[in-house]
């Protein structure tokens, strides 16, 4: 990984930052996206352009996967890629809600080795690279020492309590919370505000991704729902979900989770 990737990263978030609170969620104008994929604002686009110009002439031999591009096999014969998120948590940031991040990572060989998660209206700045840490803000985070899944807060949706999730039925009891954006729920975890957290269903890489390193950098574990490492820069750019915490309540997770539940293929 060249040095400077990590500040090229943080540049930039900041200016895709600079971008997004142009624009007053609200007011921006907002498109279904076709087959159900969800919305997209002209702020996600204009950020995506913004990033797009931006990363790829710094790093031209990079291969680009971005929620807001059209994708290429173009990527899959790079040796590193960058995996962008513009606004994630869209529905939040055109709600009107603070809480929505860009998501920024560059992955080598399938693995992240650099990543941003950046929520401008938060003020929160979370980087990490590999081998350096994780730091919010420029302080280092460290993933949390709750050893109990029932005393713990979790992050995750009312969906993935479900019965066909989990073996016999019934979810293990924790604290349930919820925030809209996948690449903060990671951040949080990598802070050890909250103890761990799940999405059972399929993930997009983009969403991931940045959170991926991380959770890996603050001392955390994170897999898909199988207990399988993740990789990224995969040809169908998606994750057999993702479960992320310190060892024990990663472990108590994955034992409760029921291995013949419904993953990619059955979605």
């Amino acid at each position: 990984m060249p040095a400077t990737d990590l500040s090229l990263l943080v540049k930039a978030a900041e200016q895709a930052g600079d971008i997004a609170c142009r624009y007053t969620g609200p007011d921006a104008k907002r498109w279904d996206k076709p087959g159900g994929a969800g919305p997209v604002t002209e702020a996600d686009l204009a950020v995506n352009t913004m990033l797009e110009d931006m990363l790829q002439q710094a790093r031209p031999g990079y291969g680009w996967l971005s929620e807001e591009t059209e994708d290429s096999d173009a990527r899959l014969t790079c040796e590193r890629v960058f995996i962008i998120d513009p606004i994630d948590g869209t529905r939040s940031f055109a709600e009107g809600s603070r809480t929505w991040a860009h998501s920024i990572a560059v992955a080598e060989h399938g693995e992240v080795i650099a990543a941003v998660i950046y929520l401008p209206q938060r003020e929160l700045m979370y980087t990490a690279a590999k081998g350096q840490g994780a730091a919010c803000n420029g302080s280092p985070v460290r993933i949390s020492s709750a050893a109990e899944l029932a005393t713990t807060e979790i992050l995750a949706a009312k969906p993935n309590l479900l019965p066909h999730h989990w073996q016999g039925g019934t979810p293990p009891a924790f604290i349930r919370s919820y925030r809209p954006s996948l690449a903060y729920r990671l951040a949080k975890v990598a802070d050890g505000r909250f103890g761990a957290m799940l999405t059972l269903r399929p993930s997009w890489e983009w969403d991931i991704a940045a959170g991926d390193l991380l959770v890996r950098e603050a001392g955390g574990i994170i897999t898909d729902r199988s207990g399988s490492l993740l990789r990224f820069n995969n040809p169908q750019p998606r994750l057999n979900g993702v479960v992320a915490g310190n060892t024990p309540l990663h472990t108590e997770l994955m034992a409760a989770l029921d291995p013949a539940g419904p993953g990619i293929a059955g979605h």
